[in-house]
């Protein structure tokens, strides 16, 4: 099965492996909403790490970097349902609610949710839908479901209205300590700059005064010298940590080493 399924176009996602996989980069855009049908899910952020096994069902805010880890168990191929809850559906529920949110929100960026009848019957709503992908279903399914999973949030934890209808751009944040720790997902510098809390032209010139290089130069020589690190200190195999610094392949992780140092990271000997 092709992994993700789309369900409901931007909307609902079916996940389905037989076998592990680890993303580098998932690039959050709205909060979403995962309920964990069977094997181990990791996610990994800046700030933490979560993980969830068969069952559980995780709220995740926007606007966040994670490395993804999907691993089957015995007998158990991994799945799970993803629900995006875009910002323009929740707009229009807070209009319909008369919902507003005067703080921005700054509570845990991530939140495992209690058990839940209402939700895992909310859950087993969407099933049909995942056991017949090929159906054509309609955009306004997909906004109705949307409506229904975030009621159901409230209805479970009221608390989660500032979570949900905080629509407050990302604030400005500080740029030097967010690169030291994100360098090495790849994403788009447009991406750095949304992150940020910056227009791109801010970011670039904002990036400039701190580090005194432009972000693709500096990414760059950061995640190579951190590569370095890692093979002469770590004792890290090249194959092992291309993709976790960034790198799209293992060749231009190569190419891109020995131009820098004079030696292929087959041939770095500490």
């Amino acid at each position: 099965m092709t992994n993700p399924t789309v369900i409901i176009p931007n909307v609902i996602f079916f996940s389905f492996l037989s076998d592990r996989r680890k993303e580098k980069v998932g690039f959050f855009e709205h909060n979403t909403l995962v309920l964990q049908v069977a094997g181990h899910f990791k996610m990994e952020t800046a700030s933490e790490t979560i993980t969830m096994t068969k069952g559980d069902m995780l709220l995740i805010r926007k606007n966040q970097l994670g490395e993804l880890t999907k691993t089957p168990l015995p007998n158990e191929a991994y799945q799970t349902i993803v629900i995006i809850l875009q910002e323009d559906l929740l707009r229009q529920i807070a209009l319909e609610s008369n919902f507003s949110v005067e703080n921005k929100y700054t509570g845990p960026l991530n939140i495992i949710l209690p058990k839940n009848d209402f939700l895992y019957g909310y859950f087993q709503s969407v099933m049909p839908y995942v056991r017949h992908p090929n159906e054509r279903l309609e955009t306004a399914l997909g906004s109705l479901k949307v409506k229904e999973a975030a009621q159901l949030l409230l209805h479970v934890l009221p608390e989660l209205k500032d979570f949900l209808f905080d629509f407050s751009e990302p604030h400005k944040i500080d740029l030097e300590r967010f690169m030291m720790s994100n360098f090495h997902f790849n994403i788009p510098i447009e991406k750095f700059a949304q992150l940020t809390g910056r227009s791109l032209a801010a970011f670039k010139r904002d990036f400039q005064k701190v580090f005194g290089a432009s972000p693709r130069q500096w990414l760059q020589e950061k995640r190579l010298t951190e590569a370095r690190h890692l093979i002469e200190h770590k004792n890290k195999k090249p194959s092992a940590i291309y993709l976790d610094l960034g790198f799209e392949s293992l060749s231009h992780f190569s190419h891109s080493f020995k131009k820098k140092f004079g030696k292929a990271p087959t041939e770095w000997v500490s």
